[in-house]
């Protein structure tokens, strides 16, 4: 296996949420009673947190406490370092060196740069559509392998656009981005996500496709959300949603779906700061569009349609702490019609929610069923790992009662 050529964490993955507080507040030399204090809550709430009697359950109150140690959101959630699979994909600093090549800082100091590679943008195209396949069925080791050559190609496209015409290459190279930051997201990469965004925009602006940057806008909001930056995800989305509605034909299937998708990404937005009536009213801005459409899609790899609506109603519902309605919902809505990727995050959101109300068997259940179908996604989730942490520290000791299931699924996670 390689080591990791990169960010190099204070606190291992093997530490509980409240585990990793407690770690970062002694590194700042602060006492429970500053911390708390700067995060508006009692000195027996942080303890009961760091001993891991209670959880945090809301991303913007760990956020808070996130700002007040002055680490990210990622630092205190223990996001992976590396993502591995069953041929041991584990290429995500080769991403990060694709990305983060010195000739694309100056296309002045490297103008004297001979590209002798021939490319093709149909070709290139393909590639990056087939990798949304492979993310969408869950096979995140196959995107992150082929990620390093896609970015490679689409920076060379880029170089020689203008012998294969300008659109088609700016196209391309944003749909290869932005599966770049989608699924650096994913996996908790918020940094390299954010870059491999704002590569997908500027191409997408470059594009002239008001289809095109509305995709991009999503990954925009993906690597906003991922480090918990949730008003400025409504901001990007707002202005999205506002520049491109007058540009679009309405009753096109894949502006329906496209702007659709911002309305559920700022619902999310809106969820996670707390804010019910907003992230309604994006809800219900997905939900007509859904209606227009009149059935379950995947244009632009969106999954949208009305399942996807009744998904993100359930997603939004767990940030804004409505267990109950997660849990009696959840179950109830049928996926066949989803991509596995959108599948899996649903049952990963409903196996949450039984565990905050301490249904651990049914918690197990819905993650079991998730890695079924996408083992990779499941098993480099930090939400996931913090579920699992939560049922192994409930199930009683002896008779080998962590040897079941439960501790077989923390040692694939990592979470022991």
């Amino acid at each position: 296996m390689r080591p990791y050529g990169g960010r190099v964490r204070g606190a291992g993955d093997n530490l509980s949420v409240g585990e990793r507080i407690a770690f970062y507040r002694r590194r700042r030399g602060l006492t429970q009673t500053v911390l708390a204090g700067l995060v508006g809550r009692s000195e027996d709430w942080l303890s009961k947190i760091e001993r891991g009697e209670r959880e945090i359950r809301r991303l913007d109150v760990l956020g808070e406490v996130s700002r007040a140690l002055r680490v990210t959101l990622g630092d205190l959630l223990g996001q992976p370092v590396l993502l591995e699979d069953e041929v041991a994909n584990d290429d995500v600093p080769a991403v990060r060196d694709a990305l983060m090549s010195p000739t694309r800082l100056s296309r002045t100091l490297f103008a004297d740069r001979v590209v002798t590679t021939q490319l093709n943008v149909g070709q290139v195209a393909n590639r990056v559509e087939a990798g949304w396949a492979d993310y969408q069925s869950g096979r995140l080791g196959r995107v992150i392998a082929a990620l390093p050559d896609l970015i490679r190609s689409a920076q060379l496209l880029e170089d020689v656009q203008s012998s294969q015409g300008q659109q088609a290459v700016w196209a391309a190279s944003a749909r290869c981005h932005h599966l770049a930051a989608t699924t650096l997201s994913k996996i908790g990469e918020a940094d390299l996500a954010w870059i491999a965004a704002e590569r997908a925009m500027h191409a997408a602006d470059r594009s002239g496709d008001p289809l095109v940057l509305a995709s991009a806008a999503r990954a925009g909001t993906h690597a906003l959300l991922s480090v918990g930056r949730y008003e400025d995800a409504m901001r990007l989305g707002t202005a999205a949603t506002a520049w491109l509605e007058p540009r679009l034909k309405r009753e096109d299937p894949d502006a329906l779906s496209l702007i659709g998708m911002l309305h559920l990404r700022m619902a999310v937005a809106a969820a996670r700061n707390q804010d019910r009536a907003v992230a309604n009213q994006h809800l219900q801005q997905a939900d007509e569009a859904a209606r227009q459409l009149g059935r379950d899609d995947n244009r632009w790899q969106t999954g949208f349609g009305p399942t996807n609506v009744a998904l993100h109603r359930v997603s939004a519902a767990l940030d804004l702490g409505d267990v109950e309605f997660v849990v009696s919902r959840g179950a109830q809505i049928l996926t066949d019609n989803m991509p596995v990727e959108r599948d899996a995050t649903h049952r990963i959101d409903v196996a949450r929610a039984m565990s905050y109300l301490a249904k651990d068997e049914e918690a197990v259940d819905a993650l079991l069923a998730a890695e079924a179908v996408a083992p990779q996604l499941v098993r480099h989730s930090p939400a996931v790992r913090e579920v699992v942490r939560s049922v192994h520290r409930r199930s009683p000791v002896g008779a080998g009662a962590r040897s079941s299931r439960v501790m077989a699924l923390a040692v694939r996670c990592r979470a022991v």
